[in-house]
């Protein structure tokens, strides 16, 4: 057994016919792979179990969310998911279909070999409790949705603090030269939000997707406006009311646990909806634009900002991402930026403007990972290593998802015009944008903290 990793790296290397860009440290200290190559360790023979039930992304997954994979002290988390993604898009891979003559031949031989030996023949692990089960009933169904909502969002506001920071914004920040910390970054995004929006002092604002409050806490203390939010986590819900009426803003600004399907006491003057259109999914989505549409007064304006996938190649299938189905957004979906366009002006919207803040989301998930290691024994403490690492893992994965175009997000403003065509824009965009608020908002400024020294992490904090 003292040579298990280089018995189970060859035995994979032949199997695949091109060598895994990664070392392995086998449960009996045996390492073997390329040198210098980032290390994963197998702590058990249950790692390889769930590699070989499910190989891919969802073995791997398991098997970290499990514990029973690690990432070697020293290597940095980022640096093993680049080097996997990298290797996962290669033609030789993306088009490798292993029959019974490969698991037949030579290789495959010495592949079962190596894994009789190490004992990794067995019954499929039961998956961490962290995964959701295929859902039932109709997709998209408010039940269905509430309960996929519920998943993501209903985790612990207490949780959610120490990974987004006292801003308490779930969505990508918006990283100005002036903005020197996560919380500055993230005020400038709100107020970049209202500015679009050309709020105004007395206008109704309706925010769906209001997550914990923070849109509607900027738009009401800075820009005078009376407004809505709605949300369908009741997590969020609790602590966006706590925050408001602790601002004494309460009675200007309603949050309600609401769909936005049954939204009916418009007309609002301006509509934002950040970081909620991905649940949507695309069979809802005519129905989210036209409901948003009408709840709109004509010239009103609509800022929907929402992540946006790459377009498939022509006669290529979409895939879906296992683990993020599973694991983090069930039922979550993503649609070129270009669909998203085409679906609001089918509902009627004029659309004005697009923006593309692509490389701003991997800087803030940088820092929201950076925010979890830093606190990661009381994130354990509060939802338990699993779902810590879930979202340790997902964040990561999307921060560079992001920094190499796999996905990007937008913010898309349209209008509701009028009946005689006016879209009620000033003339240059420039102007619009530097509108003045009533106020002048205060960045706040925030040092995120060294992440301790924690065995339980598992590696060194990753790299920003």
């Amino acid at each position: 057994m003292a040579k298990l990793a280089g018995q189970l790296v060859e035995a994979l290397d032949g199997l695949l016919g091109i060598p895994v860009p990664l070392r392995v440290q086998a449960w009996d200290g045996s390492i073997a792979g390329p040198p210098g190559a980032p290390t994963v360790v197998l702590r058990n023979r249950r790692a390889l179990r769930r590699l070989l039930w499910q190989p891919g992304e969802l073995g791997l997954a398991r098997a970290y969310v499990a514990g029973d994979l690690e990432i070697a002290p020293g290597t940095d988390l980022y640096e093993v998911l680049s080097v996997v993604g990298r290797f996962a898009e290669l033609p030789e891979i993306r088009t490798l279909h292993l029959g019974p003559r490969d698991v037949l031949g030579a290789p495959g031989r010495r592949a079962v070999a190596a894994a009789l030996r190490a004992g990794a023949i067995g019954p499929e692990p039961t998956p961490p409790r962290e995964e959701v089960r295929p859902a039932k009933g109709r997709l998209h169904s408010r039940g269905r949705d509430r309960a996929a909502i519920s998943h993501h969002y209903d985790v612990g506001n207490d949780f959610y603090g120490l990974v987004l920071g006292s801003s308490m914004v779930y969505s990508c920040a918006y990283w100005t030269p002036e903005a020197k910390s996560l919380e500055a970054a993230q005020e400038a995004k709100l107020d970049l939000i209202c500015r679009k929006l050309g709020l105004q002092p007395g206008m109704r604002l309706l925010d769906v997707g209001c997550g914990w409050g923070s849109l509607l806490l900027h738009a009401a203390e800075h820009y005078g406006v009376t407004a809505v939010g709605v949300s369908i986590s009741t997590e969020q819900v609790a602590l966006a009311r706590a925050r408001l009426e602790e601002a004494g803003l309460a009675d200007r600004v309603e949050v309600r646990l609401q769909d936005y399907r049954e939204i009916t006491d418009g007309p609002f003057d301006a509509i934002s909806s950040v970081g909620m259109a991905e649940h949507v999914g695309s069979e809802q989505y005519r129905i989210y634009a036209e409901g948003l549409y009408r709840l709109l007064v004509p010239g009103g304006r609509l800022l929907n900002h929402q992540i946006a996938r790459r377009p498939d190649h022509p006669g290529e299938p979409h895939r879906t991402s296992p683990f993020i189905d599973r694991y983090v957004f069930p039922d979550g979906e993503l649609s070129p930026v270009g669909s998203t366009v085409a679906r609001l002006e089918e509902a009627g919207f004029e659309v004005r403007d697009v923006e593309s803040l692509r490389e701003h989301y991997g800087l803030t998930l940088r820092e929201w990972v950076a925010n979890l290691e830093a606190h990661w024994t009381e994130a354990v403490r509060l939802v338990g290593r699993g779902r810590a690492r879930v979202w340790r893992l997902y964040m990561a994965a999307s921060a560079l998802a992001f920094e190499q175009n796999r996905i990007g997000v937008n913010q898309v403003l349209a209008v509701r015009s009028t009946e005689q065509g006016a879209a009620g824009l000033p003339p240059t965009r420039a102007e619009w944008l530097l509108r003045p608020a009533t106020g002048t908002p205060q960045p706040v400024t925030g040092v995120v903290a060294a992440a301790p020294a924690d065995a339980d992490l598992g590696d060194r904090p990753s790299v920003r």
